[in-house]
C-alpha cells in the first residue's frame, strides 16, 4: 500500500516532509511507483548537484537496492556519465541512460526540489547480460521501459 493510502488525512506538504526527513537521514529518499510497468526514483540528490536516478520494471526491494546503491556511489564517488556502466555484486550489470523528460517520471522529485530536475535511468541487464535495447531482453520476462536516449559506450 503507498503512503497516501495508509494516511488519507494527510497532505501533500505532509508526504514531503516525510520525504525530507529522509533524504536528511541518508542523503536522498526513494520513491516506488506501483504502475504497470512499476518504477522508482530517488528524491534529494539535486541537493548535491546530482541527477536523480530512475529504475524501472523491477519490484520494490530490487528496485531499492539498485537505486542506493547507485545513488550511494554517485554521493561518494563520481557521477556517471550517460553510457557509463556499474556492476551490483555478481549479478547485476547496468548502464546509465539520461532520462529526456525527467519530470514527467519524477513527479515528488520535482515537487521536493521546487522545479525541474536532471534524470539518470539504470538501465539493468537481463540474466543473460542483454540491455532492455537488445531484441533478446528478458524473453519471457518483466519489460524495462528506456526513458532517454542511450549514450556513447566504448568499443
Amino acid at each position: 500500500m503507498c503512503w497516501q493510502c495508509d494516511h488519507p488525512g494527510a497532505t501533500r506538504a505532509d508526504y514531503l516532509e516525510v520525504l525530507r526527513r529522509a533524504a536528511r537521514e541518508t542523503g536522498w529518499a526513494v520513491q516506488y511507483v506501483e504502475t504497470d510497468p512499476p518504477f522508482a526514483y530517488t528524491i534529494g540528490l539535486a541537493d548535491a548537484g546530482l541527477p536523480e536516478l530512475l529504475i524501472t520494471g523491477l519490484p520494490p526491494e530490487p528496485s531499492l537496492g539498485l537505486l542506493n546503491a547507485a545513488a550511494h556511489y554517485m554521493v561518494h564517488e563520481t557521477e556517471p556519465v550517460p553510457g557509463d556502466t556499474m556492476s551490483f555484486g555478481d549479478d547485476v550489470v547496468a548502464e546509465f541512460v539520461e532520462v529526456s523528460a525527467p519530470d514527467v517520471h519524477t513527479g515528488w522529485a520535482a515537487a521536493y526540489h521546487g522545479g525541474p530536475v536532471r534524470g539518470m535511468q539504470v538501465a539493468w541487464r537481463d540474466h543473460d547480460g542483454h540491455s532492455p535495447w537488445c531484441p533478446d531482453f528478458n524473453l519471457g520476462g518483466p519489460r524495462q521501459p528506456v526513458l532517454g536516449i542511450r549514450g556513447p559506450t566504448e568499443g
